[in-house]
């Protein structure tokens, strides 16, 4: 029995550790490219990484027919272990500086009873091409982010990488979302490569 025993717990520890690696490989993070910002994101129907470039300081002229939510879950830093890498790292400093401060503050001040300990990161949700309006999809050339706050801390360790599972966790009262009107931004999908040859941008200090 000791070796089969033996052989089950390298077993394991092999398993772990390839989770852990699996895990700090995911992409995170916004980086530059000329006069663009980039960042990983999730793609709504399957939660299939993709990469959004949004130019810096475009005109955006919203309305109710050019416009698609951009969802923005935020994870709290006491499921930091469950959760692992996010789109946008929080902690031990924001490596999204251009809106990962407001974030965290904002889920901090509505669910303090959630993010009061601290807030992890964030990941982003998007209906990334080819699924546009035309075959049931919601690709439009303007987003609105929503942020997306846990209700309770035993719901927030429930990683929300598809619009199918943010529905189900909305319906059963786990999330509530927060339209950021005003917040519009212009962005595209584009290629891994492109985001691999960014530069990452100077991290912010994250909010007390």
């Amino acid at each position: 029995m000791r070796p089969i025993t033996l052989r089950l717990l390298v077993a394991f520890v092999a398993t772990i550790a390839w989770i852990r690696m699996a895990a700090q490989s995911l992409p995170s993070g916004e980086v530059q490219v000329g006069q663009s910002i980039l960042e990983p994101t999730y793609n709504d129907l399957d939660g299939a990484l993709s990469y959004v470039l949004t130019p810096i300081h475009p005109a955006v002229h919203p309305n109710s027919h050019n416009q698609a939510p951009f969802y923005l879950p935020v994870y709290p830093t006491a499921v930091a272990d469950v959760i692992g890498t996010v789109n946008c790292q929080h902690q031990p400093a924001d490596n999204c500086p251009d809106h990962g401060p407001e974030i965290a503050g904002l889920a901090k001040s509505v669910m303090p009873s959630v993010y009061g300990g601290g807030v992890w990161g964030h990941d982003h949700i998007m209906s990334a091409p080819p699924a546009g309006p035309p075959t049931g999809g919601d690709f439009n050339i303007i987003w609105l982010p929503v942020a997306v706050l846990f209700t309770d801390l035993s719901f927030a360790s429930n990683h929300i990488t598809t619009l199918s599972q943010l529905n189900a966790a909305l319906a059963a009262g786990q999330v509530i979302e927060i339209p950021l009107v005003g917040a519009q931004f212009h962005c595209s999908v584009v290629p891994a490569a492109v985001y691999s040859r960014g530069t990452p941008l100077p991290p912010a200090p994250p909010l007390p």
